[in-house]
């Protein structure tokens, strides 16, 4: 139920990018759970190795331009990923990048982005079998159909999707977004598709909804393309966050899906860290929501996927320095027993992770 391997999950500062993005959130999380007697004891049935390269470049361009994919596979990869990771300012200098401290060369981000975009694929399969899988990994909400953008080289969500649509293994899908930015390329590319529905809950001002609504020859900006239901967050309304989440899910219920289905076939959450108050990364300060509130967050998700018997795949997506584990942590302690005992009521509470 939860996919991870030992050295699959590598941070930005290997590849010289100053951006906190520690390898150290997924071996924290497996540490403090199998810190778990019983959850150590039976670890071999909720632990999954990761299934390896599960992409085509044929899958790619279900959801992004042949024209993107050609470049990302040709000399302008590394072009594209300083774009997409913002690593020169307009003079052209190095902008949180120092490519003499990177251990691993900055083209192999591409390696990296598909083995998370194939976890993804990978937690969705075991979802649709077991009803719950948790990828320590993938989220990538910000890449557009023609252009990578906000860390996102490919967009895992909707290329796993249309993979899966495409296999006949779903046909319809929720995409659950609560990263504390704005699921900006996933309304893009699912714009007008009524099999996909998405729903964001983000902070209400700030990246990338800071940006100019129009670029220098007058074209929209995508990234103000609307979700499904946009739920705008704004500093101090962090109270209001469980409650208007509530609220949007069953407003989630009640949209249209094709051939009358009540329900998917499949919702992909994506579960960022990144409201936590703890998180370091400048452009999420404008959302500080506690670890309690963090974990109800999750909890009244999965209660709400699980009780409509829709399968669940959850991403770790967005989380920024030392602490950003413990939010995926706490809600892994508390859904684990659960899903080993077989299902059944969800309990109100459980335990949060310990700071060492």
């Amino acid at each position: 139920m939860i996919i991870y391997s030992e050295g699959g999950y590598v941070g930005l500062l290997e590849y010289g990018i100053d951006i906190p993005v520690l390898s150290s959130r997924a071996r924290k999380t497996l540490e403090h759970l199998l810190a778990d007697p019983e959850l150590a004891r039976r670890q071999k049935d909720w632990h999954l190795p990761h299934g390896g390269n599960q992409v085509t470049r044929e899958d790619l361009v279900r959801a992004h331009s042949e024209g993107y994919v050609a470049r990302l596979y040709s000399p302008r990869l590394e072009e594209e990923i300083i774009r997409t990771y913002e690593l020169r300012d307009a003079q052209g200098r190095p902008h949180r990048y120092h490519p003499e401290r990177a251990v691993r060369p900055l083209r192999h981000l591409l390696e990296r982005t598909l083995y998370n975009l194939s976890g993804t694929y990978q937690c969705g399969k075991v979802a649709l079998e077991g009803g719950f899988c948790y990828f320590f990994g993938g989220g990538a909400h910000h890449a557009h159909r023609d252009f990578g953008k906000g860390f996102c080289l490919l967009n895992d969500i909707v290329v796993a999707l249309r993979k899966l649509q495409a296999e006949g293994a779903v046909r319809t899908a929720w995409v659950i977004d609560v990263d504390a930015h704005k699921g900006d390329g996933t309304a893009d590319l699912t714009a007008g598709d009524e099999s996909i529905r998405t729903l964001s809950v983000h902070m209400a001002r700030g990246w990338p909804l800071d940006e100019p609504g129009v670029d220098e020859l007058g074209e929209p900006n995508p990234s103000f393309i609307p979700s499904d239901i946009d739920v705008p967050i704004d500093s101090g309304e962090e109270d209001q966050y469980n409650p208007r989440l509530a609220e949007a899910l069953e407003s989630l219920a009640g949209l249209p899906l094709p051939g009358g289905a009540a329900v998917p076939d499949l919702a992909i959450v994506v579960d960022g860290a990144d409201p936590f108050e703890a998180d370091v990364l400048p452009s999420t300060q404008l959302l500080r929501l506690s670890s309690e509130q963090m974990l109800e967050r999750d909890r009244s998700i999965y209660r709400f996927l699980d009780q409509r018997g829709i399968p669940a795949a959850f991403l770790m997506s967005g989380g920024y320095g030392e602490r950003s584990w413990e939010v995926i942590a706490q809600f892994l302690q508390w859904v684990l027993p659960l899903r080993l005992a077989g299902g059944g009521p969800a309990p109100a509470t459980g335990p949060g992770p310990q700071r060492p």
